[in-house]
């Protein structure tokens, strides 16, 4: 593997693409440019970037660019809006960013089919108020959804609630196009949802940071608006919470979101209990009112506290609870996915101490870990994970140097070796900064 990259200057750059139609590439300079320079400024990276963002605005000109940077052993860093650059592994030895955002279109909506390919530029949120002309959604709420991109979403495997009923990104992907380092096109899976080919290769970009490829297109399956929703928010004590938990769990119940929350989420809604377990409802009315009534009857008789939101006060807690948790990193918090056993979940909010959400079928969520917290204390939660068939990897660490010091994917197993086997045959001059 060829690592003799450079970092090229912005004459370099002009002087190689001088041969290319200039009307459909635009170059930054991230420090003198919004939201490039707030979201980077505002991460772990701005002294470990180079200064320039290319941009192109079609797909030939992405394939152009990258055939140069391979020619010229420039390392690419790709990005959507870079909301979530700072995720994981810190990127270095980037050579120039590349930003999909301005690949952004629409390219198919079969809405009789429920299926529709975009480019990976497209923000998540203009995706949405799309689809919600047709009374249609995608059901992906990511973190940052106000920025995240298709791209970045797909690449970094970030959904949050809806989970529990809809599964994460790679179970509502039905097909994906991609660039190699070599500017030459790829495709896998198809346009339909009976179309299964190419389901391993959708599964390898889900969650592959970049590492693989530059995604450009992808098609989803949709679902119909549900017409009635509603949130019920059950608190009181671990052994009230796992009983409910274990009668939900075990009936035919239908949530599209289940959350247990840390006794500090709760605390941050003004609700002094030590958990809760966040229940979303949602189709038609008949259905919503017939299941909340019945956990609402099994709280009664459990005896814990019972709290409703529905319309938009539903949305804004949803959102709420997601802003508790990711905006602990500005105040040097530490922002970690996790994964355990789902019946383990309250026994690692009481371990972290932090703000967090996990999700009552999967055990997968998100955690704040308190300011100040210590690297062994870390690697004790890590562990603690790993132990009850999860994981812990460390997402954002605003000031902290935690990443420098603990690895933090936190992988177990052949899995990273597996997984640079595979980066090595998808990208074998390593032209794709490795995130690894």
């Amino acid at each position: 593997m060829n690592n003799n990259f450079s970092v090229p200057s912005l004459e370099t750059i002009k002087k190689q693409l001088h041969n290319q139609d200039l009307e459909f590439i635009e170059i930054f300079d991230w420090g003198q440019e919004s939201p490039w320079k707030e979201c980077i400024e505002a991460s772990e990276l701005k002294n470990g970037l180079p200064r320039y963002i290319i941009v192109p605005n079609t797909n030939k000109m992405l394939s152009q660019f990258l055939k140069i940077c391979c020619k010229n052993k420039w390392r690419i860093l790709p990005l959507g809006n870079g909301s979530k650059l700072h995720w994981g592994n810190l990127p270095s030895g980037a050579s120039v960013l590349v930003s999909t955002h301005k690949l952004n279109k629409i390219i198919e909506h079969a809405q009789d089919d429920l299926t529709i390919t975009v480019q990976s530029g497209m923000k998540i949120k203009d995706l949405q108020d799309f689809l919600a002309s047709f009374n249609q959604f995608l059901p992906i709420d990511p973190i940052y959804s106000q920025f995240a991109t298709v791209g970045g979403v797909v690449a970094t495997a970030n959904t949050g609630s809806l989970r529990q009923k809809y599964g994460g990104v790679r179970d509502l992907i039905l097909g994906i196009s991609f660039f190699r380092s070599d500017g030459e096109e790829a495709k896998a899976g198809g346009k339909v949802v009976k179309n299964v080919a190419g389901y391993d290769l959708m599964k390898l970009f889900t969650g592959s940071y970049g590492n693989l490829g530059i995604i450009t297109e992808v098609t989803f399956r949709l679902f119909p608006v549900p017409s009635d929703s509603i949130t019920l928010l059950l608190t009181g004590g671990q052994e009230k919470i796992n009983q409910l938990q274990k009668k939900i769990c075990a009936s035919a119940l239908t949530p599209t979101s289940a959350d247990l929350l840390s006794e500090s989420l709760i605390n941050g809604l003004n609700l002094n209990f030590s958990l809760g377990l966040a229940l979303r409802f949602q189709g038609i009315e008949e259905s919503v009112s017939q299941q909340s009534a019945r956990v609402k009857q099994w709280a009664e008789d459990i005896g814990l506290l019972i709290h409703q939101w529905d319309s938009e006060k539903e949305l804004d807690l949803w959102t709420r609870l997601k802003d508790m948790v990711f905006q602990g990193a500005n105040n040097r918090g530490i922002i970690c996915k996790v994964g355990i056993l789902p019946t383990k979940i309250a026994e690692l909010f009481a371990l972290t101490q932090g703000s967090g959400f996990v999700n009552m079928g999967t055990g997968v969520g998100y955690v704040c870990l308190p300011k100040g917290i210590k690297n062994h204390q870390v690697r004790g939660i890590r562990n603690f994970c790993q132990d009850n068939e999860g994981y812990l990897t460390v997402l954002e660490s605003g000031a902290s140097t935690i990443k420098q010091e603990i690895e933090p994917w936190g992988y177990v197993g052949n899995g990273l070796e597996m997984m640079k086997k595979i980066k090595s045959n998808f990208d074998p001059f390593n032209i794709f900064v490795d995130r690894l």
